[in-house]
């Protein structure tokens, strides 16, 4: 049995995401060399952003939180530049810090991604057209191929939601064994009114769900020389590559870094359980951001929905 969840970009953590990101967007517009490493917390009508910020943009940071989060609330900031010695690494074409970075892909759907990643997302989607608030779903696939189904959204109808649930199981021909929806009952506050959020809380949802390790990095607010970010995504499009290329059924790619270093220490690739080494690729970070092309203000959408199999330049 295999169970993952999604939270919506109203979710309080993914509002933090979107402001991060936002912030580093919009100082990309301006400075495509931006340096940042943006963290945003928020709840209770107070957003607080911190972190560092090396740019030749001007940006309002309050404003652009309120503008994303849509109503007037409280905004603390506390930037302050890059350190200098870790500019050091950076400028010289190394990474941005160490880090283990995880990419995947599989044939179990069109995104390549984990099946029961891909129907909670999919349902959360569905359901968040219709009712844009704070939500979350989680699909479980059990052992005879049976979902178990929870969906909680806030402001939205309990007959609604689990009318929305089946449907989107019937359209897809899948049979329903458990549905849960606002299991502790209909809610109205939602968002920061009910809790408080935090970059990078998410990391899963980031991700492919449980069912994959978490090299441990978070993504949203960080530039590409930020190989917690850049190199995820590089990882992700070898899996996906080496997954065509090999018709295989899984393909997991294994990335190290050390800050201030150009190549990997580590990089990997198992390709239906066998292991080997990557081959025909320049895992440099600043390679990586040319062949992605990373240095382009794209991030807030990244923020939304999870960063992989949504169609962005590493599939």
């Amino acid at each position: 049995m295999r169970t993952a969840e999604i939270v919506t970009p109203n979710h309080p953590d993914k509002i933090c995401d979107r402001i991060s990101d936002a912030i580093l967007d919009e100082c990309l517009k301006q400075d495509p060399n931006t340096r940042a490493a943006i963290e945003t917390m928020g709840g209770h009508g107070i957003i607080t952003v911190t972190g560092e910020l090396t740019t030749e943009a001007f940006v309002d940071i309050p404003e652009v939180v309120k503008e994303l989060y849509g109503k007037d609330i409280g905004v603390q900031t506390n930037i302050v530049r890059q350190s200098p010695e870790i500019a050091s690494g950076v400028d010289t074409g190394g990474a941005g810090d160490q880090g283990i970075m995880i990419g995947y892909a599989c044939n179990e759907n069109g995104e390549f991604v984990p099946q029961e990643y891909y129907l909670a997302r999919k349902l959360a989607q569905k359901i968040y057209r219709q009712y844009p608030y704070d939500g979350k779903t989680q699909v479980t696939i059990t052992d005879d191929n049976k979902l178990r189904v929870v969906a909680s959204f806030c402001c939205t109808p309990t007959e609604e939601l689990e009318n929305i649930c089946k449907e989107f199981c019937d359209n897809a021909n899948l049979e329903i064994e458990a549905l849960l929806c606002n299991p502790a009952g209909y809610w109205t506050l939602g968002g920061f009114d009910a809790d408080a959020g935090l970059t990078g809380r998410k990391l899963a949802v980031d991700n492919y769900g449980p069912r994959v390790p978490l090299g441990g990095g978070a993504f949203s607010g960080k530039d590409a020389t930020k190989v917690d970010r850049s190199a995820a995504y590089m990882a992700r499009k070898i899996a996906v590559d080496y997954l065509k290329d090999y018709n295989a059924d899984e393909v997991m790619v294994r990335l190290a870094y050390a800050i201030g270093f150009n190549d990997p220490l580590e990089s990997t690739v198992i390709i239906d359980g066998i292991p080997g080494k990557i081959k025909g690729y320049d895992l440099s970070p600043s390679s990586i951001i040319k062949t992605l092309d990373l240095k382009k203000p794209i991030y807030s959408k990244t923020a939304e929905w999870g960063h992989m199999g949504n169609d962005f330049n590493w599939k």
